[in-house]
């Protein structure tokens, strides 16, 4: 590919869980379209062989990383303020960072960590950078969610937001996956007028790393049978492409507050939405960060 068939030249682009899966197929296919791509993880080593593998399969010398725990809020304000030091733009963040934990635990903030980490990381991170985002339009903000109508998941509790009365792991994951389409309903409102696009997108169900990091008896069997699963599930680089085409296309330029599925808007998701709750969400969130 020359430079002129490359449409991110010039572009930087911000991919959060982004050492494995979907998350380092966007970020490697990002680098071949000409972007600079930002690798954010938690593990060093892992970040470093992450960018190396992308610019050598690539050839693009413009990818970083950036180290962050994203269940924890001080280096999530630490991880913006670090990009916006180094960058003067921004053009995509793919919000992608998330984890299953079969049994209840806590973030360093005292906040369960399922949703510290799926919801409140995509929603603290996107708000510290809204501004370098709105200075850079055309921007867009891309969340990885899921298809919560096939899991019969349609509200949030707010009255045990912390599942601590009652914590069933895949309930309470894919509810921070609703969570996830609120935020996104909700922000599109908010940046109605501006040039900053916000949409969610389900990437099918992945054959991944997720939910091996567990451990006890719940981790044991999670990771024994998982492997079995990932035969029939969708491959990584088939659920990144609707994360691409979101960060690329220009056919979705201007579309905004939408759920993707396979490229395409879930139409049925427009009446899915609870306004509310997305509001409710948003004051909540706002609260549990400090914002």
């Amino acid at each position: 590919m020359n430079e002129l068939d490359k449409p991110m030249n010039g572009k930087i682009c911000m991919v959060t869980g982004a050492t494995s899966s979907i998350g380092e197929v966007t970020a490697r296919e990002l680098a071949r379209l000409g972007a600079t791509v930002i690798v954010v993880g938690r593990n060093p080593e892992r970040s470093v062989a992450t960018v190396n593998m992308i610019k050598q399969q690539t050839g693009n010398p413009n990818v970083d990383f950036m180290l962050a725990d994203l269940s924890s809020q001080k280096e999530i304000r630490q991880l913006a303020q670090q990009f916006q030091n180094r960058y003067q733009r921004l053009h995509v963040l793919v919000n992608n960072a998330g984890a299953v934990f079969t049994s209840r635990q806590e973030s360093v903030d005292g906040i369960e960590m399922t949703f510290a980490l799926n919801h409140l990381g995509y929603f603290l991170l996107t708000n510290l950078l809204l501004d370098i985002l709105r200075a850079s339009t055309p921007s867009r903000i891309i969340n990885v969610s899921a298809d919560v109508q096939h899991h019969k998941v349609t509200r949030i509790d707010f009255d045990d937001l912390q599942s601590r009365r009652k914590y069933r792991f895949w309930k309470v994951y894919m509810q921070t996956k609703l969570a996830n389409w609120l935020f996104t309903y909700e922000l599109a409102q908010r940046l109605k007028n501006t040039s900053v696009t916000v949409n969610a997108l389900h990437p099918g169900v992945l054959s991944s790393n997720l939910g091996m990091n567990n451990r006890g008896i719940l981790g044991l069997i999670w990771r024994l049978i998982k492997p079995l699963f990932n035969v029939v599930l969708t491959s990584p680089e088939k659920g990144a492409q609707t994360i691409i085409y979101l960060a690329t296309s220009p056919n979705v330029e201007g579309i905004t507050g939408e759920l993707f599925m396979e490229q395409k808007a879930i139409e049925s998701y427009k009446a899915f939405c609870n306004k509310d709750a997305a509001s409710q969400l948003w004051q909540v969130s706002t609260e549990l960060t400090g914002l």
